[in-house]
């Protein structure tokens, strides 16, 4: 069993911010799957289920994501290493994506919530670039801004199914 989270922000008016890379992507994947989200209050997230795959998308703000993947886990009787949490990364060039192991949150708010949740980092992590803040802009209203039209269509292209064969 796979457990899929896409991080992000609930919410509209954070549909194609940065931070919102990961609820994108498990979007992306989800379609490829052929499988359609479900509203669980019992989870705090939208599901989407398909053979080995359980794909999550956590319905609070990203800061609280922990809860809903600890929900999962414990009512499926997973373990950490069966996680796999998709999110925006500004240490990596925009685009890049990489794959890791048991590593730090590296300051992600998210990933602090699911470490402290789970107590433990040995889970995996798909980081997303999505540049970083030129000029004086904070780290959070850089994460919380919208990606380009140009950018959004290079991020649509990305495709991490192959990440979890």
């Amino acid at each position: 069993m796979k457990l899929i989270v896409g991080l992000g922000n609930s919410g509209d008016k954070y549909l194609y911010n940065r931070h919102n890379v990961g609820f994108m992507l498990v979007d992306k994947l989800a379609e490829k799957l052929g499988v359609k989200w479900e509203d669980s209050s019992k989870f705090k997230a939208k599901i989407a289920k398909k053979d080995d795959f359980i794909l999550i998308k956590p319905m609070d703000f990203m800061n609280n994501s922990g809860e809903p993947v600890s929900l999962v886990m414990n009512f499926y009787k997973m373990l950490p290493n069966e996680l796999t949490v998709v999110h925006d990364d500004i240490d990596l060039d925009f685009e890049d994506v990489k794959k890791q192991l048991a590593s730090g949150s590296a300051g992600h708010k998210g990933v602090e919530s699911i470490i402290s949740s789970l107590g433990t980092k040995e889970f995996w992590r798909v980081r997303v670039g999505v540049g970083r803040p030129v000029n004086a802009q904070s780290v959070e209203s850089f994460v919380l801004s919208n990606f380009s039209e140009e950018e959004l269509g290079v991020i649509k292209k990305l495709d991490i199914s192959n990440l979890f064969d």
